[in-house]
């Protein structure tokens, strides 16, 4: 394996700009912004802040098992609202999707590059031992 791995996962949303989904450096990963896009479709899927919260996340979980890892692997995510009033509702399903062992965070308001989007999500994940070699 090369030092730094550019990684395609087909069961999740396609990337529609100049960036990877994942690089692998080492034994981490790094996976880019995620939003609420449907992987089937390749469309975003816009609702509330808990569907677009849910769907997000799910889709940073299906890039990390595309590389070996999931969810407890994550050390660390950046969350994106379009809205700081959306917080809270947001907070509430990252909380019950981390369950009790929730990675460190950053939440920022910013502009969304998709009209209507409210959340988009980034994370740094380890590679499990096993997975990593």
């Amino acid at each position: 394996m090369s030092e730094v791995e550019r990684i395609h996962v087909g069961d999740a949303p396609t990337p529609k700009g100049a960036y990877s989904q994942v690089v692998r450096a080492g034994d981490l990963l790094f996976v880019s912004g995620q939003g609420p896009t449907d992987p089937s479709t390749q469309e975003l899927a816009l609702s509330d802040i808990h569907g677009e919260t849910q769907l997000t996340l799910e889709n940073v979980e299906r890039i990390l098992k595309g590389c070996g890892a999931d969810r407890t692997h994550i050390v660390r995510c950046g969350v994106f609202l379009a809205n700081a009033d959306d917080f809270a509702a947001m907070n509430e399903t990252y909380g019950a999707f981390f369950g009790g062992h929730p990675p460190a965070r950053t939440t920022i308001q910013a502009g969304m590059v998709a009209p209507g989007m409210k959340i988009e999500i980034d994370c740094i994940a380890y590679l499990p031992e096993k997975a990593a070699s």
